[in-house]
């Protein structure tokens, strides 16, 4: 709340709004919307450009799912892409781009890749014209524009700080025209992250939706002409999204209910509970690495890297129906369907 209520006195801020899932970041929250004026403040986005999350129907059914067969086939998407397969789906745009090596790759942190399964469904009309099938198994992807995102972000702090850009400067558009090609990195990255999980697992699979949770984009809000920050925050305005819960928690299929008071925005996640460092302390005398690598669900979790699965645990996330919950409370958010994790994938590696 601190930070939260800090970004309210930089300049040209005209309104910010914290989502269920707010938590501290590095100098500014996670979990937020921020609307200025004639300025904009890509500092506040940070690193992570087009981080989000893109949601996949896999041909493989439920009632033929061998859980022990699909970790093995899975094994790791650590290394590099084939660069063959990377040439074939780049746009020209992005072909001197000097971080094509990492696409396809998940990356650290929270970002992952699961399968889901279709729990609940509570709208099957709505579900029904997505496509969604509940007798198929669901691949949920977070990741985002990996290197990239972060060397554009360390550039613009190097330059310019944490001052912003007046909207009508050079510099402004210079930052928007990177923006807009870290944002095709990232969904482009996702896609690839999908394609290569389920070539791995001798599937196919269709897209159901892909959006971005770390952006800046141009918004009128209040007969205002101005700048829509997310941090950590999904559209409300783009069509249906997914916000997912720990890796030991449901996720839930949402139709946002687009609103000015909300920002148009919505949380995009479960939200920490707990920060990184505090976490091994916290759990290390009450639970083995392996019985992190279950969960109630039974549900599995593949990561060799012992600090994050610690870190990424599901005791260090809040609740996802108290996040639910309150959405729907604030009448900005109709639940449609929940899902539930079946395999949960982060990287392998202790540095990538």
């Amino acid at each position: 709340m601190d930070q939260l209520k800090a970004i309210t006195k930089l300049p040209n801020i005209a309104k910010v709004v914290g989502m269920p899932d707010l938590h501290p970041g590095t100098g500014y929250p996670i979990g937020a919307a921020f609307f200025s004026t004639q300025r904009f403040y890509p500092a506040l986005i940070g690193g992570d450009i087009g981080c989000g999350m893109a949601f996949w129907q896999t041909d493989i059914t439920i009632a033929k799912l061998h859980l022990n067969k699909l970790e093995k086939r899975l094994g790791s998407i650590d290394l590099p892409l084939d660069e063959e397969i990377i040439e074939a789906n780049l746009p020209e745009q992005l072909r001197q781009n000097q971080f094509v090596s990492s696409l396809g790759t998940i990356g650290l942190g929270n970002h992952f890749a699961e399968f889901q399964q279709v729990d609940t469904l509570y709208e099957a009309e709505i579900t029904d014209q997505l496509g969604l099938n509940k007798k198929a198994l669901q691949l949920l992807v977070h990741s985002g524009s990996r290197g990239f995102g972060g060397t554009i972000g360390r550039s613009h702090v190097d330059q310019f700080g944490h001052h912003g850009l007046d909207d009508d400067t050079e510099y402004a558009q210079a930052y928007l025209t990177q923006q807009q090609l870290a944002l095709e990195y990232a969904t482009l990255n996702r896609q690839l992250i999908a394609q290569r999980i389920l070539s791995k697992v001798k599937a196919t699979g269709v897209p159901l939706l892909d959006l971005f949770h770390n952006f800046i984009e141009q918004k009128q809000i209040e007969g205002m002409n101005g700048w829509l920050h997310r941090k950590g925050a999904a559209p409300a305005d783009k069509g249906l999204a997914i916000i997912p819960g720990s890796r030991g928690d449901y996720s839930y299929l949402v139709q946002p209910i687009a609103t000015k008071d909300s920002l148009y925005s919505l949380a995009h996640g479960a939200g920490r509970k707990w920060i990184r460092t505090d976490c091994k302390g916290r759990l290390k005398n009450h639970y083995t690495v392996d019985q992190l690598t279950r969960s109630h669900f039974n549900s599995r979790f593949i990561c060799d890297n012992r600090e994050l699965i610690y870190e990424e645990a599901p005791q260090a996330y809040k609740s996802i129906e108290t996040v639910i919950d309150s959405l729907v409370q604030a009448k900005i958010i109709k639940v449609l369907a929940r899902l539930k994790p079946v395999l949960t994938y982060k990287t392998l590696k202790e540095k990538i």
